[in-house]
């Protein structure tokens, strides 16, 4: 059967009351502020400040701000840590060793709590989980887009690609490439060429792929595609209640590894 996970909608305010984690995933989806709506960069540390700083276009510092912001805030709450004091590190890599693998909060605070953050053209989709998770948000791109990047799909992935008629693939790639990403963040060992073409997600309606994970596609506004992983020992499940609107503001080296 397959699962569909339906975010919580993260908007800015105080008093977020957390359920625990042990039913499965929780999520959120972060917008972006309006353009002119000053950035509220209070609990950011002095590493995301400057990474939000050196982005050239507005609207992509402006959601890096936003969902960075409300990352630590959700995780203050699940954590009890004051945001601007969590303190965020990366796990070794599997396959390396090398301390570029999943991120995590540092210190006792972290046990038990994982996250996943994604951002695509002013949406952000942020991921909480008691087990390894990883969470993707892909904008529908454009057909010659899907023409270039399907050659770094799986075969089979290919296959059912051109399977469809040309006006589906769009949609069938963006589900395809978030469900990839988001394994792969859950794995820890980031984004490379090898990985795209080995591991099998499909693009159907019906997420799959490797034992030993939980695969599900997530519910998110039209023209994108999300997908949530876990793994197996959390159970994928929607949340407790229905979606509510809480108040809260490796690969080898070089490969891309996104928080």
């Amino acid at each position: 059967m397959t699962t569909t996970l339906v975010p919580r909608v993260l908007v800015r305010g105080p008093g977020l009351r957390p359920p625990g984690l042990a039913r499965g995933p929780h999520l959120w989806v972060v917008r972006a502020p309006e353009p002119g709506v000053p950035l509220d960069e209070s609990v950011l540390d002095a590493v995301e400040r400057r990474r939000a700083a050196a982005l050239r276009r507005p609207a992509e510092r402006a959601l890096y701000v936003a969902a960075h912001s409300a990352l630590r805030r959700v995780l203050s709450a699940y954590t009890g840590v004051a945001a601007p004091a969590l303190r965020m590190v990366r796990q070794p890599c599997p396959r390396c060793g090398e301390p570029h693998g999943r991120p995590a909060v540092a210190g006792p605070a972290g046990t038990g709590v994982h996250f996943s953050l994604s951002h695509s053209d002013g949406l952000a989709l942020l991921a909480l989980a008691p087990a390894p998770v990883g969470a993707d948000l892909q904008r529908v791109p454009e057909a010659r887009v899907v023409r270039e990047a399907s050659r770094s799909l799986h075969p089979s992935e290919r296959s059912q690609l051109d399977s469809l008629p040309a006006e589906a693939r769009p949609a069938a790639f963006a589900r395809c490439w978030s469900r990839k990403e988001a394994f792969l963040k859950a794995r820890g060992d980031g984004l490379s060429l090898r990985a795209l073409r080995e591991v099998y997600v499909g693009s159907g309606a019906r997420p799959s792929g490797p034992a030993g994970w939980s695969f599900a596609d997530v519910e998110v506004p039209a023209g994108w595609a999300g997908a949530c992983v876990v793994r197996s020992a959390a159970r994928l499940s929607p949340p407790a209640t229905p979606p509510v609107r809480q108040q809260v503001p490796c690969a080898s080296r070089g490969s891309r590894v996104r928080r």
